[in-house]
């Protein structure tokens, strides 16, 4: 058998060697971010300039969780960290420190926003509310800081990354014109949010709603029975028509105040189930900030007797793809 060689050109080998893998020219960095809104913040700035991964998935209570190994690595791997912060995260605080520690650039998205934009209970004036998101416009003002914080690691992208922010902002004040327009269709003494734990204050201020939690600002506390039966009065005489569940809370308090009030005579539904401290699952449309606060808003809309959001026709859309 006869083997024939091909030779090249060095300068030909030297230059296939070192050539750049596709897509692979800009080096990406990596951002971890806590719960999934955190991360949707930092997709829509970062663009193809970063991986940007999730600890908490859908369903998941911030509340709660306790940082995994396999979290405590892929935080000290990463080129950024970013998170929540007003205690939202309330025992990931030692996985933070020990990533400072290294010198990581770890980021608290809340951190940057003005003080007067924060809701603070006059019983913890030390803790003030961490659900900043449910608020469209304070959730935009994050924005900036998030920026900084990118530009500050990786320079070269800083024009994308402005780029991509403005880019965010504009679309969410669309948005919050939107829920801003959706929950003034609610008439007026119907406006009122009873949830099963106080994660939608920064809701009610913005968009015009009376908000009862059956549980305090974490789903660490305890709902007592003396709670329980003052919202259950509250339902009775204010003829709420409907409750509503959340997708990272356990619904049985809620079905505990539906079987108060039917005790009653008054009979309350379940609205629908809200995202409060988690996203939907990945690849649906409340898998993205945009469409967990659309879904929101139009659950509510649809239970309390307001006109939900209907998006207007794309004149572009071929016939028949609506929807879709």
């Amino acid at each position: 058998m006869c083997y024939k060689f091909i030779v090249l050109p060095l300068a030909l080998v030297v230059g296939l060697l070192t050539w750049p893998a596709s897509g692979q020219d800009t080096p990406r960095r990596s951002i971890v971010a806590t719960t999934g809104m955190v991360a949707d913040l930092a997709r829509n700035i970062a663009g193809d300039r970063a991986t940007v991964v999730s600890i908490m998935g859908e369903g998941v209570d911030p509340h709660l969780y306790k940082p995994k190994a396999a979290d405590v690595r892929r935080i000290l791997a990463a080129d950024v960290v970013l998170y929540n912060g007003l205690k939202l995260e309330g025992r990931m605080g030692d996985v933070f420190k020990r990533a400072k520690a290294k010198g990581l650039p770890v980021h608290a998205v809340t951190a940057t926003l003005p003080e007067d934009l924060l809701l603070v209970d006059v019983e913890s004036p030390d803790h003030p509310d961490p659900h900043v998101w449910m608020d469209v416009k304070t959730w935009a003002a994050a924005v900036e800081g998030v920026t900084k914080v990118l530009c500050e690691a990786d320079l070269e992208g800083c024009p994308t990354y402005r780029a991509n922010a403005q880019a965010y902002v504009a679309r969410l004040r669309e948005l919050n014109r939107r829920v801003t327009a959706t929950m003034r269709s609610i008439p007026k003494d119907q406006r009122v949010l009873v949830t099963a734990h106080d994660a939608f204050q920064y809701l009610g201020r913005a968009y015009g709603l009376e908000v009862r939690g059956i549980q305090g600002l974490s789903t660490e506390s305890e709902a007592g029975l003396s709670d329980l039966n003052e919202l259950v009065d509250f339902l009775v005489e204010r003829k709420i028509p409907a409750v509503f569940i959340e997708s990272s809370v356990s619904p049985k308090n809620v079905q505990a105040l539906i079987e108060g009030a039917r005790a009653r005579g008054h009979e309350v539904i379940v609205g629908g189930e809200l995202y409060s401290d988690a996203m939907g699952q990945p690849g649906t449309p409340a898998g993205t900030y945009v469409g967990m606060i659309e879904h929101n808003m139009n659950t509510i809309a649809a239970a309390l007797g307001g006109e939900p959001y209907v998006p207007e026709p794309d004149p572009g859309a071929s016939p028949g793809t609506e929807g879709s």
